[in-house]
């Protein structure tokens, strides 16, 4: 069954290293509704939004940044404050979610 599953994701072209289920998407929604979308907004970020839209990113460049801003070795005063109250569930979650948006 775990086989089948495997070869189901391959076909469609999904890395099983970076699977994502729907579970993990509506955990990214609802945490990026508390911390991210004042500034970058949700679905449909406006254009007075203060920063950059996330929504279509990669979701390698959005894991990594985020984890690089709660670690501190990337350096912006509001995202190193925001990043890290974040868990390593959170930052897949919230990376998973904007990835997941079209842009």
């Amino acid at each position: 069954m775990r086989l089948m599953a495997l070869s189901g994701a391959l076909m469609l072209g999904l890395s099983p290293v970076h699977s994502v289920n729907a579970a993990s998407i509506y955990a990214g929604q609802a945490r990026a509704a508390a911390v991210c979308s004042q500034c970058h907004g949700i679905k449909n970020p406006s254009a007075d939004a203060p920063f950059p839209p996330l929504a279509g990113r990669d979701y390698a460049y959005l894991k990594s940044a985020l984890e690089q801003y709660r670690d501190k070795t990337r350096k912006s005063d509001i995202m190193n404050a925001i990043a890290g109250s974040l868990t390593d569930n959170d930052i897949s979650n919230v990376a998973a979610y904007y990835a997941g948006l079209k842009p």
